[in-house]
């Protein structure tokens, strides 16, 4: 089979810019609205056509992330000045109930491409890296991709609801949206901490999610995703195989929505499981070299609660609010065997500012005490216990811990600024390498 990433990836890359670029230049020439502060969109209503596409089931969307961290202590490499990483995706989702008159039904697909370089690699020991990041939209490859192409439809009044196609599982699981720069904070930790078979925004793969809704607040979800060594390589962003399958990503849900109080304070409550039939090595059976045990399937499971707990000025869109993240992952597998996380934030906290935000979050990832006796084990074999010798195996023991606060600045409706600090002890859980202290930058825009 031909394949098509050979045929998309600079040739693809040319034309997709070329095609925005147009885009963007005959939309600044429509839209009465481009660059009003009201605007959902940098370059406005395209004279109306947006929103009469809308109506007719029709929604493009195209936004661009970056994200800028300067090392300013600390640290493996204290020289580096900065890192830049960026993220563009091209949307397009079509209401098939207003097009097709085909009740409760949607269809979606979105290219993206990451591009850049991680401070990350910088702030650790290049030997082991960072176990999360302090830039989040960098990484699974920075390459083009299609990162969704899925067709969704609910059936018994929504009761029951099902999505197929390409799809990235922390879209529907253990999802909630944060504005957190390091990605010890944000949506799909359980991903984050299982990135060998979960597989997060913007990979994607084979794969079906069916949701039951027993009510407006309650649901439940099972989903089937293909395991295939070509959903992650850079460059197989278009590859579309079946074969060779290493297994599937089976993960189940329990999730509650509520509005509390009288106020109707929002919530989001998940309790989720995953199991993967592929293969893994187990830690704790190397020796001499090789592993005795590895034919071993990896299975986890995790816990989110995120609630508002207050309004302000009398604004549900306002207030304190609060999450909770914990992932644990079995012993055997897993180089990182649990994951803890709190965060607060607080939305609207001046009058002046109704729409900024104020976050502060610590996030804890422990590493499997049998991962890092494994490489205890590698660094006798090879009689090597200098740490400053370039083929030592630094030993990753313990937990690595990230903090973060940030300030979003509502610019506009279609951009937002968000200046954090970060702060990283023992990078990359090496307590030889000397705690980090990062600035940071987003900006988020909605063309």
């Amino acid at each position: 089979m031909k394949r098509l990433s050979a045929v998309v990836n600079k040739p693809g890359r040319t034309l997709a810019l070329s095609a925005l670029a147009m885009a963007l230049v005959s939309s600044q020439a429509l839209a009465a609205d481009a660059f009003s502060y009201d605007s959902p969109y940098m370059f406005g209503d395209w004279g109306g056509a947006r929103t009469d596409l809308e109506k007719d089931g029709v929604k493009f969307s195209v936004n661009y992330t970056m994200e800028a961290a300067s090392n300013l202590a600390g640290g493996a490499n204290t020289s580096t000045t900065a890192r830049y990483a960026d993220q563009q995706a091209f949307g397009m989702n079509l209401d098939l109930e207003k097009l097709l008159n085909w009740n409760d039904a949607e269809f979606q697909a979105t290219i993206t491409n990451r591009d850049g370089q991680n401070l990350s690699d910088e702030v650790a020991d290049k030997r082991t890296g960072m176990v999360s990041s302090v830039q989040e939209v960098y990484g699974r490859g920075q390459t083009w991709r299609l990162t969704q192409l899925w067709l969704r439809k609910g059936f018994f009044d929504h009761a029951l609801d099902i999505k197929a196609g390409r799809l990235t599982v922390g879209e529907d699981f253990d999802n909630f949206d944060s504005k957190f720069q390091n990605l010890a904070f944000g949506s799909g930790q359980a991903g984050n901490w299982r990135g060998d078979h979960w597989y997060n925004w913007p990979v994607s793969q084979w794969g079906a999610r069916v949701r039951l809704n027993f009510t407006p607040e309650w649901f439940f979800q099972v989903g089937l995703y293909n395991q295939n060594p070509y959903n992650y390589d850079r460059g197989d962003g278009f590859r579309f195989e079946f074969s060779p399958t290493e297994g599937n990503l089976v993960p189940v849900e329990l999730g509650w929505q509520p509005k509390l109080g009288a106020e109707g304070l929002p919530g989001n409550y998940r309790l989720g499981f995953y199991y993967s039939s592929t293969k893994d090595p187990q830690y704790s059976s190397y020796h001499n070299g090789s592993f005795s045990n590895d034919d071993v399937h990896s299975y986890g499971g995790y816990l989110l609660a995120q609630q508002q707990l207050t309004t302000q000025g009398g604004s549900v869109d306002r207030g304190l609010g609060v999450t909770v993240q914990a992932v644990m992952n079995d012993h055997k597998t897993s180089k990182t065997d649990n994951y803890q996380a709190v965060a607060l934030t607080w939305k609207g906290p001046f009058d002046a500012r109704p729409q900024d935000e104020i976050g502060f979050g610590v996030a804890r990832i422990h590493i499997n005490s049998d991962y890092s006796e494994m490489l205890r084990t590698q660094n006798n074999e090879n009689g090597i216990h200098d740490f400053d010798n370039p083929a030592y195996l630094p030993i990753q023991s313990g937990a690595e811990w990230n903090y973060e606060v940030y300030y979003d600045v509502h610019v506009t409706n279609w951009m937002s600024l968000r200046p954090n600090l970060q702060y990283i002890v023992a990078p990359g859980a090496v307590s030889e390498v000397d705690d980090a202290l990062v600035g940071g930058l987003t900006a988020n825009i909605s063309f």
